[in-house]
């Protein structure tokens, strides 16, 4: 088994050659925390857990790192906290807002099965680092000094725009560029800037008298050279984060370190979509994590996100979720009390073909067709490869009683019913039989008669 990754600089799968095999290196870009996280929000979040847990499974659990970020310093921050708590002082109404975001984050994407990263930076504790990558930016020719602010000098870097595909014209075109007086070239970005009254704020570098707060950019370049060093192995997010921020990220790691490469591979997800539609407020479908699992197992969502490759677009659906929620069901059926075995080879193969989940999920349909016929071997395999993807979590029982909870359901009542039902099939009372299913359809519950007997389900 080869594990090969599609690398968003060279447009190319190749080959995955850790740097170190002992100590493999992984930074994905992190939440903002200022608000509940969206559904969009999830979908590194699963894509790159399900990475992390495939390299955890190759290289063994020890020699994986996974750095996430947290960002908590912002201008969305800033503007949240004085409307939520407009009688505290900035800098305290910041700290409650930060902290309770960062809560309510941790308890989402644990609901979707998703382990904690090896390492969770905060900015704010790693402003050194930041203040000395902009001195090496300085002292190397690659940044300056001009109005209280630090720029990048992008016309100093001839590698910028090799990430994103794009020449200084179409990059110039394409972005929100401030112009600004302090700036020597309009594609020029902050490195730091000053902080307006009241705002959380440093000793600025460079000489600067007034203190100051980071750019964006240099935030994930100091948190991933602290925790992971100067180079490492994958460097992950979402396809929007590609221009400006990963770009900007490569540029001013690359020239602070005199190295050609950041991380040997970069992967982006791709887009997500609501019912065919961009999610935004103004269409009323912007839908958050927390919301959702209101009505959804975290379980089911993370194998909805699953069934797109992670490259592709993604359809966020109704249907989709529904479709999930039956595989789950039939899935935990079968699989969940079973603690034994090895992931299935067709299984892992998939996996270290680029994530490819579709194809996974395509396994784990004929494993779970040879599990139900009575195999053994291929039940605790299933298993096994479920719970490397992050599912089964809970046991058959478990998972059959929080959905009856969730339902309203009284599985005594519905046991009831079906003896009951059983009782008028054998004396040939079909009439009553019928009226039987009709009142368990009406309650939501669905029965499947078989040679060894009657199951039931909650219906979606």
């Amino acid at each position: 088994m080869e594990l090969k990754l599609y690398d968003t600089l060279t447009k190319e799968k190749q080959p995955f050659r850790p740097l170190d095999p002992k100590d493999v290196r992984m930074y994905v870009c992190g939440p903002t925390v200022y608000d509940f996280a969206h559904i969009g929000n999830a979908r590194p979040v699963i894509v790159f857990d399900v990475l992390f847990r495939l390299l955890r499974h190759v290289y063994g659990a020890d020699h994986v790192k996974y750095v996430r970020n947290i960002t908590d310093v912002d201008d969305k921050i800033n503007d949240r906290a004085a409307r939520d708590f407009p009688g505290l002082p900035l800098n305290e109404a910041i700290r409650k807002v930060t902290e309770q975001t960062e809560k309510q984050f941790h308890a989402d994407v644990d609901a979707l099965g998703c382990l904690r990263p090896t390492v969770e930076p905060r900015a704010t504790e790693h402003i050194a680092e930041m203040r000395e990558i902009i001195e090496k930016l300085i002292a190397n020719g690659n940044a300056y000094a001009e109005q209280d602010h630090v720029l990048f000098k992008v016309a100093s870097d001839p590698n910028y725009g090799k990430l994103a595909r794009r020449s200084l014209d179409e990059m110039l075109a394409g972005a929100r560029v401030d112009v600004a007086p302090y700036k020597h070239d309009a594609m020029d970005f902050v490195l730091w800037k000053p902080s307006k009254p009241g705002e959380p704020s440093w000793p600025s570098p460079a000489g600067i008298k007034a203190e100051g707060r980071p750019g964006w950019h240099i935030e994930c370049s100091a948190m991933a050279w602290k925790h992971l060093g100067e180079q490492f192995d994958i460097h992950g997010g979402g396809i929007d984060l590609v221009f400006p921020h990963h770009e900007n990220e490569l540029a001013q790691s690359c020239c602070a370190f005199h190295e050609e490469r950041m991380a040997n591979v970069w992967m982006h997800n791709g887009f997500l979509q609501v019912e065919g539609e961009k999610m935004s407020k103004s269409l009323g479908n912007f839908v958050t994590i927390n919301e959702l699992l209101k009505d959804w197992p975290g379980e089911v969502l993370r194998l909805n996100m699953l069934r797109t490759h992670y490259r592709s677009p993604i359809d966020w659906t109704l249907k989709g979720l529904e479709e999930s929620a039956k595989t789950l069901d039939d899935w935990y059926w079968v699989a969940a009390d079973d603690n034994g075995g090895r992931p299935s080879s067709a299984v892992t193969v998939a996996l270290s073909d680029d994530l490819n989940t579709p194809q996974v999920i395509a396994s784990l349909h004929s494993l779970r067709n040879a599990a139900a016929s009575g195999d053994d071997d291929r039940r605790s395999e299933f298993a096994a490869s479920l719970r490397l993807l992050g599912f089964l979590s809970e046991s058959a029982s478990e998972w059959k009683s929080r959905k009856q909870v969730a339902s309203g359901i009284d599985e005594a009542q519905v046991n009831n019913l079906i003896s009951d039902r059983t009782a008028a099939r054998a004396r040939k009372d079909f009439k009553e039989s019928d009226r039987i299913r009709d009142e368990l359809a009406a309650m939501g519950v669905v029965i499947k008669d078989s040679k060894d007997g009657t199951t039931w389900e909650i219906a979606r």
